[in-house]
């Protein structure tokens, strides 16, 4: 049994979205616990209206606070210790759940996670990494993409040899390729903050450094761990979601538009649930913040119910896994 601490009140549009999906998941995945954090009276409200039915395997705990998507994550930090989101983490800290999922506030989540769950032994800041398909059927283990909006060269060292154990942990890889993301593959190219960060991974006898890969390389195979401040990689992340959402949008669209199209598109609808299943952004909703000594997943602040109960899974493989555990004892 995986017991998840789940908050119900993050997102943009919290229990409407999040306890429908809680009530999806462990409909899905029977060795699965939840917890839910919030406002008792608004996730009751929302278990009575789901489309899904209520489990016994499902625990109300009340939070007479909730976080801002706006808020300040230090103010967060300091008055905000009755929240959805602090008593979760504190549930994760006790030993009550093996893992947290939310969708709320990330400088919030990023900041309260550090104090309450505190860091591996040599990492100074966690990362958020997520995994992008490639063509070669595998995944690139791409991080940070947006705890740390600026970070020196001695953290995109450290990003590298986490990436360095995620990837070997989830993707079973014995010595993966490590890259950094940067406006060109010569070395001449970058800011000084990447190109020392080039000396240090290369002189990091542990890791497989490959050299500087382009936004172009994200879904080659090149590399299995890209890694980038937080501010590169969240942009780089949202402009591949948003393409892929253009492109699947405009696919039914033209399919839609007349007889024959739709005739077309069903025809081809088994090959073309495969090509939606590897590009959809929503299928690989949820990332970790890796370095901290617990699994917390964070979802994105729109997502719908399918994407985050995706996040909730990860979250419990990530658990399954015991990933911090792993990272720290290839740190």
């Amino acid at each position: 049994m995986v017991t998840l601490a789940v908050d119900a009140m993050g997102g943009d549009q919290g229990p409407r979205i999040t306890v429908p999906a809680v009530l999806q998941a462990l409909s899905a995945r029977q060795d699965l616990r939840v917890l839910l954090f919030g406002r008792q009276q608004e996730i009751a409200a929302a278990i009575d209206s789901a489309p899904y039915p209520s489990s016994d395997r499902l625990q109300i705990i009340h939070a007479d606070d909730v976080i801002g998507t706006a808020e300040s994550p230090s103010l967060a930090l300091r008055a905000k210790k009755q929240s959805s989101m602090r008593l979760m983490l504190d549930a994760l800290d006790e030993g009550r759940v093996d893992a947290c999922v939310s969708a709320g506030n990330t400088g919030a989540l990023m900041a309260i996670s550090r104090h309450v769950l505190k860091m591996s032994d040599g990492i100074e800041r966690p990362a958020i990494v997520s995994a992008l398909p490639r063509r070669d059927g595998r995944h690139t283990f791409i991080l940070d993409l947006g705890a740390n909006v600026g970070c020196d060269s001695e953290q995109l060292h450290q990003f590298a040899r986490m990436g360095r154990a995620v990837a070997r942990v989830l993707d079973s890889l014995e010595n993966p390729r490590i890259a950094l993301l940067n406006i060109g593959s010569e070395d001449s190219k970058g800011n000084d903050q990447v190109k020392l960060a080039q000396e240090l991974i290369r002189a990091d006898s542990q890791l497989n450094y490959v050299g500087f890969v382009e936004g172009t390389d994200l879904f080659s195979d090149r590399a299995d761990v890209v890694v980038c401040d937080g501010f590169v990689g969240n942009v780089a992340l949202k402009t591949v979601e948003g393409l892929a959402r253009f492109i699947l949008a405009e696919i039914r669209s033209t399919f839609s538009s007349d007889w024959f199209g739709r005739l077309l598109a069903w025809l081809i609808r088994p090959y073309w649930r495969r090509i939606e299943g590897r590009i959809n952004p929503g299928h690989y909703n949820g990332a970790a913040l890796i370095g901290l000594r617990g699994v917390v997943v964070k979802s994105h602040g729109n997502a719908g119910e399918a994407e985050f109960m995706q996040a909730m899974l990860l979250a419990a493989r990530y658990a399954e896994k015991k990933l911090p555990e792993q990272i720290e004892q290839e740190l």
